[in-house]
């Protein structure tokens, strides 16, 4: 990840002249927004085999007390400086993210991680919806347009490919909904997020600081009127621990800085292309690492929901 700072230099100087970059080199923004989906996209298969070692419940507590643990010293020097006064502006969202989460890790202990990957990314097309119910607007005909691919393309990618007299090999199973309401809760979670971040002085550390620990504090109250034994949140497998630091850092610290910097020195439509390939890596780690397969007829309706989504994006430019 590291570049001469000479040739990023010029880069940037070429950038701003108009010129082509070496097409041998991708840039150091775009690289950081390409390995930004890599690691949200490998996330779906390492959360599956994290669940193989405890409850959904306990992995989201360990999960994000090891994000709230690494984020602290940077949110306690923001409060020293007196930057974290609207700190309740968060709260909403970290509750909202704590519903996400509840879904989405129920949602891949019930389903493939392939198929979750290639679901969750509806949120970019639920989302100018959502928007227009809350600005009683109609949303554009480019995303009616792109909601229909989307909807064929979740019919193709759950076909199951076992016909009988009696099923036409369309299956959404309990994983598959709970993706879904995962979606929906992202998408509701970015126009909440919108709202409620106007003229606040929280910055992306701290904002992320309070929501890992309502979400930590959210599942450990959960948890703790559960029946699950308090052995749980203390794992004593290795290679639990190994994808739950992962998780947190790569998947969480590491994609904040790099998606802030990425944002901050290239353009928006770049932006939603390289992170929009995020269902694309996640199938393809579930696939190599987890063994798991997609018919032919699965592969092209994950396509066209990465389309759909593409040319979604692309229209909120």
């Amino acid at each position: 990840m590291q570049t001469e700072s000479s040739r990023l230099t010029l880069g940037l100087r070429l950038n701003r002249q108009g010129l082509a970059l070496n097409p041998s080199r991708l840039p150091v923004p775009e690289f950081s927004l390409l390995l930004v989906a890599f690691f949200w996209g490998t996330s779906y298969g390492v959360t599956k085999e994290a669940l193989a070692f405890t409850s959904a419940l306990a992995f989201i507590a360990i999960r994000f007390g090891l994000t709230s643990v690494m984020l602290l010293p940077m949110f306690l020097r923001e409060m020293y400086q007196g930057k974290t006064g609207d700190f309740h502006r968060a709260i909403p969202t970290g509750l909202i993210l704590l519903a996400i989460f509840l879904a989405e890790t129920y949602g891949i202990f019930h389903t493939s991680a392939s198929r979750a990957a290639f679901l969750i990314s509806l949120c970019i097309l639920i989302t100018p919806f959502i928007e227009a119910i809350v600005k009683h607007q109609r949303p554009e005909p480019l995303i009616l347009a792109c909601a229909l691919l989307s909807l064929f393309g979740v019919y193709l990618l759950t076909q199951t490919g076992h016909r009988t007299a009696a099923d036409n090999g369309f299956s959404l199973n309990q994983g598959d909904l709970l993706i879904l309401l995962a979606a929906l809760l992202r998408a509701i979670m970015v126009v909440t997020t919108e709202r409620l971040s106007k003229n606040s002085t929280l910055s992306a550390i701290s904002i992320t600081s309070i929501q890992s620990n309502v979400v930590t504090a959210g599942a450990l109250i959960i948890f703790a009127f559960s029946d699950y034994p308090i052995a749980q949140l203390i794992p004593q497998s290795g290679e639990f621990w190994l994808a739950a630091f992962y998780l947190a850092f790569f998947c969480t610290l590491f994609a904040l800085f790099a998606q802030n910097y990425g944002v901050r020195h290239t353009s928006s439509s770049r932006v939603a292309l390289l992170t929009g390939s995020e269902p694309a890596f996640g199938a393809l780690f579930a696939i190599i690492w987890l063994g798991e397969s997609l018919n032919s007829i699965q592969m092209i309706g994950g396509g066209l929901i990465l389309l759909a989504s593409y040319l979604a994006s692309r229209q909120q430019q």
